[in-house]
């Protein structure tokens, strides 16, 4: 449908550097990491309102229907439609997110906090994630506003809070599909906007954080035969766990079609223990690490398989390999044996997309037109929030267009090039859905 491509045009850039500008502006106060930093989103939600409200039923006399929703005073979300022609006829874009993870202005080249070009470079923390494509959609809006074409198909942008930290529930589009406000989406494809590099992100990975605690006996280094040596006991047990894991959960058949870069991992990412004398064998230890699960396997039933692991070693502590002629985790003169305790931090589900939906193949097409190629990839990255929406029977796809090789590094940083085309992959999403 030329004509809709043809109204809308290309990315006004002037436009939306002016306005990432200002959004960048506030990145240092919408930086997520509580307890100390709590974004405060509505700093970003006024820039999108001051673009956006003039051309709004509400005060401005245009079509656009604007719903700024809050469930924690500063924590907005924003609901922006555009409505078609023809009832239950929809699409829509979700996903970007109005907080951003952490800078220290000392670790980088330039300040985070203010928005610098460099040529094609629009340099800052959010550019890329996900403060860019908030300007982005907005302009989006702003021009379907101001062109005002006759569309069947209704066009909603949801704004929200919220996405970089989840230990607060209950503030950002969690809260809103709860509520209901967003039932509606579900009659047509929603294209999730917070992946990077142009090209669909057709597959994410679940993650499940563990601690695996082991307590053994403190004793002297040169009477080794008297301790039970928590670190020895931790690295025997730990590979024990990843053997059976990898039994159990191998590469999955469907990973192949879905491009994963990897498949499920479960491994130790930070040790930690008391500290004290060199000459000292410690009595505690534990290892941290994550389970990335492609979203073919259950993350409950992973834990639960982890469980079984660590109370079978338990049981069985004195069959599991040791190290050296006085190496041992039981000692039975004293009644003692060396312990492991697992426990789990929030667990996020993987999510796969459906390739077979409509809103797949638009994307996937629009995707070659405009930026040349299409190659949907899968990583075993976790994205919150969007498995619960597919929970939901929501037909969720996503997509972005930053830089993952930027994505919560240090000098952030996007291309203006690239969001251009992201403004064209969007209008031709909405022509051909127009078909």
């Amino acid at each position: 449908m030329a004509g809709v491509e043809e109204t809308l045009g290309e990315l006004n850039k002037e436009s939306f550097v002016s306005l990432l500008g200002k959004i960048i502006g506030e990145s240092k106060y919408v930086q997520n990491n509580p307890p100390d930093l709590i974004p405060e989103e509505d700093r970003v939600v006024k820039h999108v309102l001051d673009s956006l409200l003039p051309l709004s039923t509400t005060t401005g006399g245009g079509p656009l229907i604007v719903n700024h929703v809050s469930y924690f005073p500063g924590r907005g979300n924003l609901i922006v439609e555009y409505p078609g022609t023809e009832p239950g006829k929809i699409l829509s874009f979700v996903g970007m997110h109005m907080d951003v993870v952490t800078a220290d202005p000392n670790d980088w080249e330039f300040d985070p906090f203010t928005l610098g070009i460099n040529g094609d470079k629009l340099c800052g923390r959010g550019t890329t994630d996900c403060l860019g494509h908030v300007a982005l959609v907005t302009e989006l809006m702003k021009r379907l506003a101001e062109t005002k074409p006759k569309l069947k198909s209704t066009v909603v942008a949801v704004f929200i809070a919220s996405e970089e930290n989840s230990s607060i529930a209950g503030v950002g589009v969690d809260a809103l599909v709860k509520d209901g406000l967003l039932n509606k989406l579900k009659g047509g494809p929603l294209f999730w906007i917070d992946t990077a590099d142009k090209q669909p992100c057709i597959g994410t990975g679940g993650m499940i954080p563990w601690k695996l605690h082991v307590t053994g006996k403190l004793f002297h280094s040169g009477l080794a035969h008297k301790a039970i040596n928590s670190l020895e006991l931790a690295m025997e047990a730990l590979k024990e766990i990843q053997s059976r894991f990898y039994k159990d959960f191998p590469p999955h058949p469907k990973e192949q079609n879905y491009g994963f870069a990897t498949a499920s991992t479960m491994k130790p990412t930070q040790w930690n223990y008391p500290g004290g004398g060199i000459n000292q064998i410690p009595a505690e230890c534990t290892i941290s690490g994550d389970v990335r699960l492609t979203p073919f396997y259950n993350v409950t039933d992973v834990k639960k398989k982890l469980q079984e692991y660590v109370d079978d070693i338990n049981e069985n502590i004195e069959k599991l390999d040791t190290r050296g002629p006085v190496s041992k985790y039981v000692l039975p003169d004293e009644n003692l044996r060396g312990s492991l305790t697992l426990t789990f931090d929030e667990a996020m589900s993987g999510v796969a997309c459906d390739l077979d939906s409509r809103g797949f193949h638009v994307l996937c097409k629009a995707t070659e037109k405009i930026v040349g190629h299409v190659k949907p990839y899968s990583i075993t990255g976790s994205l919150p929030l969007i498995r619960e929406l597919q929970d939901e029977g929501f037909d969720v796809q996503t997509t972005g267009y930053g830089l993952m090789a930027t994505y919560h590094a240090k000098n952030e940083y996007c291309l203006l090039s690239d969001m251009c085309q992201g403004y064209k992959v969007f209008v031709s999403i909405i022509s051909q859905l127009e078909d």
